[in-house]
């Protein structure tokens, strides 16, 4: 990434820590305040930033191995057509977590607990949206079988390309934009979340384009907690079932993930 991206990405992150909808407000004693606890470096750490890596875990193109890899700056992640996960019916490369140097040392986002993670994301012209699930992010309760909290989608939308933020739970609408402008460049991401059950959780999703803010979406008063804790994942996630024609050989790049907690 361009020194001038970082820059922008950075004053991006100041200018919207005091701005948080539903956070804890600063007292006399205590101001709140983002602490960076989380800045893996794709060149440095690769795969060693996250806590779990799941790249064809039914072994459907073991040819095409490793579709999950750091090069250069950044994390790629890579899907075929043919590419199956263990449910057949879909298709996922993706890492969960935010691991710290060696071992099991992880973040754990647990209830009560304020957390943000800043990146930024290239979407390639291929990597389309469609009329089922198409996930690039999701925040789980670790474990199989367990349901997705939040989830950023690529959807179409009486057949127009969007970028959405979802709750599962109750699959309410934080929010959603056009796609298209998104294609073939880099756009930031600047999620929080406050982790709570029933309606003590909040949420704010802020993508920015060019140093120019796309949307700026937040819900308060909702659930964002089942039960353990709360892990990011990130990837390619996405159903066979479209109908538009839409799923091609493709691509998801990441970069300048950052983690940070409210404290």
């Amino acid at each position: 990434m361009s020194t001038s991206r970082r820059a922008l990405l950075g004053a991006a992150l100041g200018g919207a820590a005091g701005a948080a909808v539903g956070l804890p407000a600063a007292t006399t004693a205590h101001a709140a305040s983002w602490q960076q606890k989380w800045a893996p470096s794709a060149s440095a750490d690769g795969l060693g930033a996250f806590e779990t890596i799941e790249d064809d875990r039914a072994d459907s193109h073991t040819a095409a191995h490793p579709h999950i890899y750091a090069t250069g700056n950044n994390w790629r992640f890579t899907m075929h057509t043919v590419d199956r996960d263990t449910s057949t019916d879909r298709q996922r490369q993706e890492v969960t977590g935010l691991r710290n140097g060696s071992g099991s040392d992880y973040l754990k986002w647990t209830e009560g607990q304020t957390w943000r993670v800043t990146y930024s994301m290239y979407i390639p012209s291929s990597l389309k949206a469609t009329t089922t699930f198409t996930h690039i992010m999701q925040m789980k309760q670790p474990g199989n079988g367990t349901s997705p909290l939040v989830v950023q989608s690529l959807r179409r939308v009486n057949g127009v390309q969007t970028i959405e933020l979802k709750l599962a739970i109750g699959d309410i609408l934080i929010g959603r934009t056009n796609l298209d402008p998104l294609h073939d460049k880099w756009t930031d991401v600047d999620f929080q979340i406050k982790v709570g059950n029933g309606s003590a959780g909040t949420v704010r999703w802020i993508l920015k384009s060019a140093g120019s803010t796309v949307i700026d979406a937040s819900k308060t008063g909702v659930d964002t907690f089942l039960a353990d804790r709360v892990r990011p994942k990130w990837g390619i996630y996405r159903s066979l079932g479209d109908t538009s024609g839409s799923l091609q050989d493709s691509y998801l790049l990441l970069t300048n993930l950052r983690g940070y907690q409210l404290v």
